[in-house]
């Protein structure tokens, strides 16, 4: 049984996909009400990778799990934040690969520059508020009744976490590119496989 964690590509589509179907289709986790294709996943992800992380954790080739980062807001005061995003894969839950994945996708922000990560949760969620607790974010905020999906008003809430400490003047962020095959990515990846040793 080998397991990895890398970065995502446009080949790891399908598997996303499929994954990431259901919880549109299905919950209200996704706001999204229609399944994306696999094609329209790889396109997320080819346009994805050049500036954010997007990583995929296997088992023998199966992708158990993803997380990637994301633009907070377009305007420029904001380039230091980032929205995150982690999903597993409904066979591979409750094994650390949520924690893992964060953890490696946070030490990568970090480095690249970024200080401020958020987290929108689609309310009731306990699974997932408790994972981005446990991972360090706090609460910051509701917008209620924000999203209408299956047949129902839902609330929408934010966490937030601070990535790295803030002095001075920050640094604009550089892309996720220019830390591929670096030693600062090689540890986060460590850092991040450090949760799945129970797995290996």
């Amino acid at each position: 049984m080998t397991v990895h964690m890398r970065m995502a590509c446009m080949d790891d589509a399908t598997q996303i996909q499929a994954i990431y179907a259901p919880i549109v289709a299905e919950t209200i986790i996704s706001f999204e009400q229609v399944v994306p294709t696999v094609e329209e996943i790889a396109e997320r992800i080819q346009k994805a990778i050049d500036r954010y992380p997007w990583l995929v954790c296997t088992q023998d080739g199966v992708i158990m799990g993803y997380v990637y980062g994301s633009t907070h807001r377009a305007r420029a005061a904001y380039q230091w934040s980032v929205d995150v995003s982690v999903y597993v894969h409904s066979a591979y839950r409750r094994r650390g690969i949520a924690r893992a994945l964060y953890t490696a996708l946070f030490s990568m922000l970090a480095t690249q520059g970024y200080y401020n990560a958020y987290a929108g949760i689609a309310l009731p969620n306990a699974g997932s508020v408790g994972i981005h607790e446990a991972m360090g974010f706090v609460p910051v905020g509701v917008y209620k009744e924000v999203g209408y999906k299956l047949g129902a008003w839902h609330d929408v809430g934010w966490w937030q976490l601070a990535i790295q400490p803030k002095a001075g003047e920050p640094q604009t962020p550089v892309p996720i590119t220019d830390l591929i095959d670096s030693p600062h990515w090689d540890n986060a990846i460590d850092m991040g496989m450090a949760h799945l040793k129970d797995l290996i």
